[in-house]
């Protein structure tokens, strides 16, 4: 037996879980994220291999640019696939991600007419660079909750992201994250920096470089968006 999954790449596509969905059921394909949501990549995995799956191809869905890299998937289903020991299934990844076309009928198909198979040398989940919480001075929370996401949070965080890489601020410096809904949701986009305890409400873009220069570089909290 093959079975096909489609694979969430980010809280981009968490956030689009029935649009994915459908493109799914109309792939005959299951559905798993890599992050965020559920099922988890692993338990989709499990599950058709228990089933009694042969072989599982995986078609990873990129919607937005801030997706981790393809090498992701394959290194967590590497894991996977190596946990699994004597008798896994074969498992084969399609060579390139799948973007916003994912619902144009074939799109998944296509993806899958080259694909590279799983052999348990892919790079681990653990490495010495991750062994150690950051040395952040602040941590950036954004909100990608259902409102927040639907009011702009994805520009959002696609803006403060390429501030802070513009100005060479690592996860030493600011520790992003995205969170799920924080609750001042009639306020959203909601941000919020810690440990200052300092939210934000109605970010959009152009409020980035603001934040950025005035509170994550300066220390100064921005009055004119703050809503704690």
């Amino acid at each position: 037996m093959t079975a096909r999954v489609l694979v969430g790449m980010s809280i981009r596509e968490a956030n689009a879980a029935d649009e994915l969905g459908a493109a799914a059921k109309a792939a005959d394909a299951r559905l798993a994220f890599l992050q965020v949501a559920d099922p988890a990549l692993s338990t989709v995995l499990t599950e058709l291999a228990d089933a009694g799956a042969g072989r599982i191809e995986l078609v990873g869905v990129a919607l937005g640019r801030l997706a981790p890299g393809h090498s992701w998937l394959r290194r967590v289903a590497g894991h996977w696939w190596r946990e699994r020991g004597t008798g896994a299934p074969e498992v084969v990844v399609a060579a390139r991600l799948v973007g916003p076309d994912v619902a144009v009928p074939g799109a998944v198909a296509s993806a899958l007419e080259t694909v590279r198979p799983i052999s348990g040398t892919e790079a681990p989940v653990t490495s010495t660079a991750w062994e150690e919480v950051p040395g952040y001075r602040r941590h950036l929370l954004v909100c990608r909750g259902p409102r927040c996401s639907a009011r702009g949070a994805e520009e959002t965080w696609g803006a403060l992201a390429a501030g802070l890489s513009q100005r060479d601020l690592g996860d030493d410096d600011v520790l992003m994250t995205a969170t799920g809904c924080m609750f001042p949701c009639n306020q959203a986009p909601v941000v919020a920096v810690q440990p200052d305890d300092v939210w934000y409400g109605g970010i959009g873009p152009g409020h980035a470089d603001e934040i950025i220069d005035s509170h994550l570089v300066a220390g100064e909290p921005v009055e004119g968006t703050r809503i704690r």
